[in-house]
């Protein structure tokens, strides 16, 4: 494995290390470095950066100067507008001397975050308040604190005139929380600024801290994900008068049509990263759980285990696909008859299944008087390769910090951008360098944070 990649890595898990001893709002007392990430991740989360508020090219073009400034040349940095958002791509020329083969690495985040009403947060979600050994604010934990660390990080070995032995390609996409259109984009129009052997994604993998001590467990690192898709499940009927009910009912009948739905188990499947992780997660968790991953990974067709995985929301995503309604509508005035219903079923698919067999299954199930139709484009992806050497790095820099933890491929239940990049030929990676509880993990949700050690 080069080195560079082992470098990087380990700048990435410790650039906003120092601010662990800091109590101050301003990052007082910080190192140049860690002061200089500091200051970036305050004026990152002081963009509001969610859907309909436009306000991601603005944040993209302050990111784009930190680069400028620190000699970064105009040729290497390119803002990618797409209706109200945009991507950033950033390139840190190597010397080609790694015997690659001249393809870069992919370094990935987005700028976008999820919307965060200010009257519901105890504090302003868009100022970054540091409190009681947490940085408060919204994207402090998905995900502008990879791009601090990747920024920073840049900065850092821009201004100590390290030279890579290849191309670095920060990637910032721009709608990652809503339609993912900046990714989209990047892998279909501009593929030669992104082409890489592989990429590394801050917004996935992750290590867990024990609840009680405190103490780090074991770091994931992500190397799969399942695919996002939703469906439309739609009964209709002629209507008519409510004081002249119909045997059939176009409400009733949807509330059959998901209760099908909600009964039906998809088959378990695992593959390599998905055995890997039970393997290592069955040594730590006690009790009924933790036995039944350890069998589970010992033979997945174990019944009783897979259904013990099955009753568990944290681990269910893992074993096969599910689907859940998520949205209704019916009807059309309290005095009539329903001409339509329409409920959102929304399913995380196992990588590797297309999002065209789950609607047939799902067709299946409700019967042929039901529509089912997709909503919007459906992507999917295969799961990464377990290569060794990102495997052997990422265990080294996680090391550094936390020697002799357990770390392991893991599969995420949730999507990324990082599947079109699969998609496109590029095996992606999740490798965020943050360490949390699983109970202090509050993305997407009220007055998110992020530890600050």
């Amino acid at each position: 494995m080069n080195r560079i990649f082992c470098a990087l890595i380990a700048s990435l898990i410790s650039v906003v290390g120092g601010a662990q001893t800091s109590n101050s709002t301003t990052g007082a007392g910080l190192n140049a470095n860690d002061a200089k990430a500091r200051q970036i991740f305050g004026r990152v989360i002081g963009f509001k950066t969610s859907v309909g508020l436009g306000q991601v090219p603005a944040m993209a073009e302050y990111l784009a100067s930190e680069f400028r400034a620190a000699g970064f040349v105009d040729a290497d940095i390119h803002i990618l507008p797409l209706g109200e958002t945009a991507s950033l791509i950033v390139r840190y020329r190597g010397d080609g001397s790694d015997g690659s083969g001249g393809k870069p690495i992919l370094l990935m985040a987005h700028m976008d975050v999820v919307t965060a009403k200010r009257e519901d947060w105890q504090r302003d979600p868009f100022t970054l308040i540091e409190e009681n050994g947490y940085f408060f604010g919204r994207g402090t934990l998905d995900i502008k604190v990879g791009v601090t660390e990747l920024t920073a990080t840049f900065l850092r070995l821009k201004a100590e005139g390290f030279v890579p032995k290849r191309d670095l390609v920060i990637v910032f996409t721009g709608d990652e929380e809503v339609t993912q259109d900046t990714a989209r984009d990047l892998v279909k129009n501009h593929h030669d600024l992104i082409d890489a052997e592989y990429a590394l994604n801050s917004d996935a993998g992750q290590g867990t801290l024990d609840e009680t001590t405190g103490k780090p467990t074991i770091y994931g690192l992500q190397t799969a994900e399942k695919t996002y898709t939703s469906y439309e499940v739609t009964t209709r009927n002629p209507g008519g008068h409510s004081s002249q009910p119909r045997k059939d009912n176009a409400i009733y009948e949807l509330a059959d049509a998901l209760k099908k739905i909600q009964a039906y188990r998809f088959p378990v499947m695992w593959s390599d990263t998905t055995l890997s992780f039970f393997k290592a997660m069955g040594t730590l968790v006690p009790g009924k759980l933790g036995t039944a991953m350890r069998q589970f990974a010992q033979n997945p067709k174990n019944q009783v285990a897979s259904d013990v995985l099955n009753d568990n929301f944290s681990y269910v995503g893992m074993t096969r696909t599910t689907c859940v309604a998520t949205l209704l509508r019916g009807g059309h005035a309290d005095n009539a008859l329903p001409q339509s219903a329409t409920a959102t079923v929304n399913c995380r698919i196992f990588p590797g299944v297309k999002p065209t067999e789950v609607r047939e299954t799902l067709a299946n199930l409700v019967g042929p008087k039901v529509e089912l139709a997709i909503v919007g484009p459906s992507h999917w992806s295969d799961a990464s390769p377990l290569r060794e050497d990102v495997m052997a790095a990422v265990t080294r820099a996680v090391h550094v910090r936390h020697p002799g933890i357990p770390v392991v491929p893991k599969q995420e239940s949730g999507a990324t951008d990082g599947m079109f990049f699969r998609a496109a030929g590029i095996p992606t990676y999740g490798v965020s360098d943050t360490f949390i509880k699983d109970s202090d993990d509050f993305a997407h949700g009220l007055n998110e944070r992020l530890p600050v050690k």
